[in-house]
């Protein structure tokens, strides 16, 4: 049996309770560290005073803090433990544990050095945020034989600070680079399991190799995803995306700081690229959840870094990012090589940010054809209708480009479907008398009787 204690950093944690003055504090655990949430929760109420909540099952990805849960309580902080992904929140104060997890040490220092023998090699270590505790000793066993190693740092929130030269901040990791060449020439070292963050790390910074560590089975390996094909499986969502006329927006995140400003960037770049939004709230979005929705083209999912990558491999329409949205809808924004998978660079005043190009009138339009399926689409951003349609279609109103009709991509649809719900037939039907239903339960209405085997 771990030591609760240690693990859980209960000293830190209680003095962040008592220094803060909280007296409702929630914990908040994954499911495999749940077992343990009992006795922490008992012993954080002995240390600190204050009454406690344990959050198990969170709504969304658990390594978001949930904010949301924690307001249902009535809660004035957040301890959140386990694997996180770091990102900002905007309501409550919050406090990450990520757990001590086990590492032996110069088992990996050993795997580093038979992955890269060349001493003079430029690497930049990353870990697990379960394993961050260590880093500073691998540091003092690796820096004296590689001069050119660097070592990331785990950073929660946003910095305030604005970056420095050669400095790079993602993912809650800062290092600083040797050289104002950024990351070209430098290799990736990944310290930890494979999962989402791995993933999320190689597509961002695709132009490294990378290798890993993994602390379960010590031993290292380099890293055989095929990046490019994962990229190219991207970009041809990207043209599915185009496509696509009716888009729905799937609130994946709460608690992420921006989250309503992307919600409000992302309708109107799906209005002003001439489609139709829903935005929807459905929790942990699974096939079933989804395939109630088939008028749907395609999905795009809000959420953490760690979380956007969504496998829709299983799902019944496509699932996109934030970022694959933009490369799809907005004209100003071309594809360079680097891609974004944290949402809050896309919004005003990141550095990735990119404003949409002034719209232009649909008679100017220029068509394109889409690469799936051969037939043309509207490439630029148009004008919203000039007008609303008039109560009497008696008379109407040309507008500039001469249409005659507005088309709708969901009445498109439903006038595609064999089956349309059920319709009333007012006055088709004969009209009858309400009468005494079935009583009892499914097993045995009360007229079928008891009838024993």
């Amino acid at each position: 049996r771990r030591d609760l204690g240690g693990f859980y950093e209960m000293s830190r944690a209680a003095a962040f309770v008592r220094e803060g003055g909280f007296r409702k504090v929630a914990l908040q655990f994954p499911d495999e560290l749940l077992a343990d949430a009992a006795a922490v929760a008992a012993g954080m109420e002995e240390a600190s005073g204050a009454r406690v909540y344990v959050l198990g099952d969170t709504t969304y990805g658990s390594c978001c803090v949930d904010e949301v849960a924690a307001e249902h309580v009535g809660a004035e902080a957040v301890l959140h433990y386990g694997p996180a992904c770091l990102s900002p929140c905007e309501k409550l104060p919050v406090l990450y544990i990520f757990g001590k997890q086990p590492l032996d040490v110069r088992c990996c220092a050993d795997a580093f050095r038979e992955l890269y023998p060349d001493r003079q090699s430029r690497v930049v270590v990353l870990s697990d945020v379960g394993y961050a505790h260590a880093m500073d000793e691998l540091e003092q066993h690796l820096c004296p034989e590689y001069p050119h190693i660097t070592f990331s740092k785990v950073v929660c929130g946003d910095a305030p600070e604005p970056l420095l030269p050669g400095e790079v901040r993602q993912f809650g990791r800062q290092f600083q680079l040797e050289t104002a060449e950024g990351l070209q020439g430098c290799s990736m070292f990944y310290v930890g399991a494979e999962g989402l963050a791995l993933t999320a790390f190689m597509l961002t910074w695709n132009c490294c190799p990378f290798a890993s560590f993994d602390p379960s089975t010590g031993r290292g390996r380099h890293e055989t995803l095929n990046v490019n094909r994962l990229l190219l499986r991207r970009l041809y969502l990207v043209e599915r995306a185009r496509d696509a006329r009716v888009v729905g927006i799937l609130v994946g995140t709460l608690a992420v700081a921006g989250y309503l400003t992307l919600l409000q960037r992302l309708r109107e770049l799906v209005r002003r690229a001439g489609k139709r939004s829903y935005t929807l709230a459905v929790g942990k979005p699974n096939p079933a959840k989804l395939a109630n929705f088939p008028e749907v083209d395609i999905f795009v999912l809000v959420a953490c870094a760690h979380n956007s990558l969504l496998d829709s491999s299983d799902f019944y329409r496509p699932v996109v990012t934030p970022y694959e949205l933009e490369l799809a809808c907005n004209p100003a924004r071309q594809w360079t090589g680097s891609y974004l998978t944290d949402f809050r660079e896309l919004l005003p005043g990141a550095r990735a940010h990119v404003e949409l190009p002034a719209a232009v009138p649909a008679a100017e339009a220029v068509p394109d054809i889409s690469l799936i399926t051969g037939g043309m689409r509207g490439a630029t951003l148009c004008h919203p209708p000039a007008s609303p349609l008039p109560r009497s279609a008696a008379l109407a109103c040309r507008d500039q480009s001469q249409a005659l009709a507005e088309i709708s991509p969901a009445a498109s649809f439903l006038e595609s479907r064999s089956w349309r719900g059920l319709e009333q037939q007012l006055g088709q039907t004969p009209v009858s008398k309400a009468v005494q239903g079935r009583r009892g339960i499914a097993i045995a209405y009360e007229e079928e009787g008891c009838e024993q085997p």
